[in-house]
């Protein structure tokens, strides 16, 4: 099947005016379905005509077709606001976590020469110019260098860094503006970390750093594997790596049971390994990001751009937070989250009081020594409708320390995906080393 590719738009104007003309087909489809349903004797509301999966749809592709920082709002919306956005938008714009439209060879091309110089094809003996991977922030291809080594070449859409910024303000005015996310919901802070975060994605040199880090602090963990770097073919927009084979980790739902369990161990003791001994985290959450290979049961570690790196204050908050889950100790776990940076705005007592049952409820895994059913427990579906209540019936509002929010990010996403493969496991038997003095920070 040859994927649809279309030109990436650069310019301030031309990516606004997309923006502004989607604003106007949703307009436009809301007073079209809203007269279909009056004429039918039916009267909808607002949310119902707004929230039409057509709506939805145009409002998906499109930031699939502008990709960058516009296309990753609605991801990082679809995993990090589950909890203020309604369901229907946060399932359509879970599309965009693994969907973008690739740019044209010809647009491609003009990138590779940019970057490499215009001789680029002498380094290598085969250059695949179809895409085996589009994502937000760039499209992956698949070579053969001179030395014969294969290779996977992440090139950056052009410009996309340059319209980080605009593009993050543009489409939550363009989703505030069009119904579909609340008026009352405050994300600004959120929305501030993400430009950061997006801008340090689109920097592949300091991606490529990363993944040399792991690389080593991983040599020794021989189930887990890190792409080496080839430095002399990378640059700020372009990051080429070994090529690595192996299947969708979301492949394993066909696995037996043991071969299931034994992946979301390897990758919960990963997350505590980043938390507590390396003092880094790789906290994008994306199913994409793993790759299994059946023939050694190794996972592959893909894309380290959202790495972000956390205190010994920071972590040791989390440390306390998680003892004082096991416990069951709210004073302690109060005291734990005031550590880490929440409770800093106001707060009521009861909202206090709703913030602890919420945490409690993410702790679940590790209340109990004894194998958790992630896939019959239906945390995700709880822990949204706590967060729904808590935000909407009780007004609070308050955005979780940056640091927190993306950390937070990386555990639902292990939740999310020992759920959809339907995996019992005693966390924390895995847990306990690093709460104790067998495991230690040593970065």
């Amino acid at each position: 099947m040859v994927m649809k590719s279309s030109k990436v738009p650069h310019g301030r104007y031309s990516r606004l005016g997309a923006l502004a003309s989607l604003a106007g087909r949703v307009a436009s489809n809301v007073a079209w379905e809203g007269a279909k349903q009056f004429a039918q004797g039916n009267r909808p509301s607002r949310k119902d005509l707004v929230m039409s999966p057509a709506n939805i749809a145009h409002v998906a592709d499109k930031l699939a077709d502008l990709r960058g920082a516009a296309m990753k709002v609605g991801q990082l919306l679809s995993m990090d606001a589950g909890d203020l956005i309604p369901p229907e938008l946060s399932d359509l714009l879970a599309r965009l976590r693994n969907h973008a439209t690739p740019m044209p060879s010809t647009q491609l091309n003009q990138v590779l020469t940019e970057q490499w110089g215009p001789e680029w094809k002498q380094a290598f003996t085969h250059f695949r110019f179809s895409p085996i991977a589009s994502a937000s922030i760039g499209q992956v291809h698949e070579a053969y260098t001179d030395a014969g080594d294969k290779v996977a070449v992440k090139v950056q859409y052009p410009r996309i860094k340059d319209s980080i910024d605009s593009d993050v303000d543009n489409v939550i005015t363009l989703l505030r503006l069009s119904g579909l996310i609340p008026k009352e919901a405050n994300y600004q802070a959120l929305l501030d970390e993400a430009k950061q975060q997006l801008h340090d994605e689109a920097d592949y040199r300091k991606e490529a750093n990363a993944m040399m880090r792991f690389n080593e602090r991983l040599n020794a963990l021989t189930d887990l594997v890190v792409p080496n770097i080839h430095s002399t073919l990378t640059t700020d927009r372009v990051l080429t790596m070994d090529f690595m084979a192996g299947e969708p980790i979301e492949t394993l739902t066909k696995a037996e049971p043991a071969v299931r369990h034994r992946a979301v161990s390897q990758l919960f003791t990963l997350l505590f390994e980043e938390v507590f001994v390396f003092g880094e985290v790789q906290t994008d959450p994306n199913f994409a990001n793993y790759l299994y290979q059946p023939e050694s049961g190794r996972i592959v570690l893909l894309d380290f751009g959202a790495t972000r790196q956390y205190t010994s204050r920071f972590t040791e908050g989390y440390r306390k937070l998680f003892l004082a889950a096991i416990e069951k100790d709210n004073p302690g776990i109060d005291a734990a989250l005031t550590q880490i940076g929440f409770f800093a705005e106001a707060i009521l007592p009861e909202q206090k009081a709703s913030v602890l049952e919420l945490v409690n409820t993410a702790c679940e895994p590790i209340a109990t020594d004894a194998p958790f059913n992630f896939g019959q427990a239906d945390l995700a579906t709880r822990l949204r409708n706590r967060g729904m209540a808590l935000s909407m019936e009780q007004g609070y509002w308050h955005t979780p320390p940056a640091d927190a929010l993306f950390l937070h990010r990386k555990i639902a996403g292990l939740y999310l995906l020992a759920a959809k493969l339907d995996v019992t496991l005693n966390v924390r038997t895995l847990l306990m080393p690093y709460l104790t003095a067998e495991r230690v920070k040593t970065a």
